[in-house]
């Protein structure tokens, strides 16, 4: 935690939050004096994050919840709130790619895409807006992806969930403005995590999961009578 917590005490919500970059942010968000609850699709992986985390001497919890299930995201926001209080900060950050030709690509991958990327996002910020509507304050973070704004071959199901965020997030800060609620969307280029190796790139060219989390926290930080709705986040040089 930083000396001056400048967001000492603040309950913060990070989904996928096991690896890659949902942990970095869950660390960052801590280190600024969050008490931050973090979830998974499994409870030991969820389990082994907060341990890591705690070890560092941030305040969390992990978790399991299904993102893309209602009764598993609503079952989570109850135990964050008895356990810790009401929400001020939401990451969206679960999300999944599965590759294929919109020829080839089976029903169960689109829906497993599309309902953990977008749907998920959907489900557990509605499940906290009331929280912060109450309080006339919150910051709601989607993590999307520059595949939010560009397309490729083989991304079908993966672009139709980042664009459809894009939208969702737009219309969310419409929603939720005149409660005090900001919304984000961060468009990341090519990041290096577990979930995508990228074969053949450079990986010190890459995107690293705390330059994600450092724009986190810039977000969480800026001046309360305003809010950046869409950051493009690009590594300095092409993998």
């Amino acid at each position: 935690m930083q000396k001056n917590a400048p967001i000492a005490g603040q309950i913060a919500i990070v989904t996928g939050g096991s690896r890659g970059i949902g942990f970095s942010i869950a660390r960052r968000l801590g280190r600024l004096g969050a008490r931050v609850a973090l979830c998974s699709r499994t409870a030991s992986a969820a389990k082994r994050a907060g341990d890591l985390l705690r070890s560092d001497g941030i305040d969390v919890r992990g978790w399991p919840a299904d993102v893309s299930d209602a009764k598993s995201v609503r079952q989570f926001v109850a135990r964050v709130q008895k356990e810790l209080g009401d929400v001020s900060v939401l990451v969206n950050n679960a999300g999944i790619g599965v590759f294929h030709s919109v020829q080839n690509i089976d029903e169960t991958d689109w829906d497993l895409v599309v309902g953990t990327n977008l749907k998920g996002a959907f489900l557990m910020s509605r499940e906290v807006a009331p929280q912060m509507i109450r309080r006339k304050e919150g910051h709601i973070i989607h993590i999307a992806s520059l595949a939010g704004k560009n397309t490729f071959a083989g991304g079908a199901a993966y672009c139709a969930s980042k664009w459809g965020l894009r939208g969702l997030a737009g219309c969310m800060a419409e929603d939720l403005r005149a409660h005090g609620i900001r919304v984000s969307t961060i468009f990341p280029g090519t990041v290096h995590t577990e979930f995508s190796p990228h074969h053949g790139k450079d990986p010190s060219r890459m995107l690293q999961p705390d330059d994600v989390a450092h724009v986190v926290e810039m977000l969480v930080l800026q001046a309360p009578q305003s809010f950046v709705s869409e950051v493009d986040l690009r590594p300095a040089q092409k993998p």
